[in-house]
């Protein structure tokens, strides 16, 4: 598997910079191979900017980064027509934005209305931009990580739940215990440090050809779904739209499912899962380690849950618990 020794080789090159964060690296990875979206979650300074950054850094791509804010422009985004005149004609042609890239950071999406939040998302699920009736097609290699601030509430503005459902992945980052954190104060005091000409070095790094995530995939494309594990994942699924079937009180916790893109994702994730692992077909375990990341963003918790201090993961923890292998 030439195409996997060069993801693993990545995710290697990107662990390098990215300490104590080795989730949120193979999540990039998980989502890049599944060719989805990934919706980041964490406090300020856990490298969630600087692991995108990172990722482009090691493979051959264009990285846009997009700073959400509260007067920010879908044209800001998708581009615009601009009016150019020479030789006293004039004519409009389509300037393109930042969206036009291979890696794009969407940084605090929740900063910017809804009219901005939907030309993003409609770009994640079209793969184009349609401005003056015409469509423009997004790179084959395309990618967005959105990040959002958990402990900041004025001013922004929640994506509603049609919108989440849009992310392949929600995934939360936490704080890296102490030992990556001596690891961490010591890499910035020796970046701070480097010579000029290690700097110039380090920039020509040999970056990987996005052919071996196109390789990837198709490798991917044809990892075995037994029958029993399809029926796990349906199971956990239909345990989110019809709690009472498993737990009263699980039933109180819920109040709307994981929706089918939820099903797409947690199939198409889990062979990706598997893949990395080395195998060419998915156990009900890989379904498990992802399925908080899949199922997180997609469940809408009642009133009851939320005045209980009940996370969307500690329902999906539950749903693992009582939905039972076939």
């Amino acid at each position: 598997m030439a195409a996997r020794d060069d993801v693993l080789d990545l995710g290697k090159r990107v662990g390098q910079s990215i300490i104590g964060q080795d989730t949120m690296v193979q999540r990039l990875l998980l989502g890049l191979l599944a060719n989805g979206h990934l919706l980041v979650e964490g406090l300020p300074g856990l490298a969630k900017t600087r692991a995108i950054k990172s990722l482009a850094k090691n493979l051959d791509s264009e990285l846009s980064r997009v700073q959400f804010t509260p007067d920010l422009l879908p044209a800001d985004i998708t581009g615009s027509e601009i009016y150019f005149s020479e030789g006293g004609k004039g004519e409009f042609k389509f300037q393109q934005g930042p969206i036009f890239a291979n890696l794009i950071l969407a940084d605090e999406i929740n900063r910017a209305p809804a009219k901005v939040q939907s030309a993003l998302l409609e770009a994640m699920e079209e793969r184009q931009v349609t401005v003056g009736g015409r469509s423009y097609p997004l790179p084959d290699l395309f990618m967005v990580m959105a990040t959002q601030n958990p402990i900041e509430q004025e001013g922004t503005y929640p994506l509603p739940e049609a919108q989440l459902d849009r992310f392949l992945m929600h995934v939360e980052v936490s704080y890296p215990d102490e030992k990556s954190e001596a690891a961490i104060m010591r890499l910035n005091r020796d970046e701070e440090n480097a010579a000029p000409q290690d700097k110039s070095q380090h920039a020509k790094i040999e970056r990987l050809n996005p052919e071996s995530i196109f390789d990837a995939r198709k490798e991917i494309g044809v990892v075995t779904v037994s029958e029993p594990v399809e029926k796990y994942i349906v199971s956990l699924v239909i345990a989110t739209r019809y709690p009472d079937r498993y737990d009263k009180d699980l039933a109180k916790q819920l109040q709307v499912g994981v929706s089918p893109r939820g099903v797409i994702g947690l199939d198409k994730v889990s062979r990706a899962y598997a893949w990395l692992q080395g195998r060419d077909y998915v156990t009900p375990d890989d379904v498990k380690a992802v399925a908080n990341d899949v199922f997180r963003h997609r469940l809408i918790l009642s009133y009851e849950a939320h005045a209980s201090n009940t996370t969307a993961d500690h329902v999906i923890d539950r749903i693992t618990e009582l939905v039972a292998v076939s």
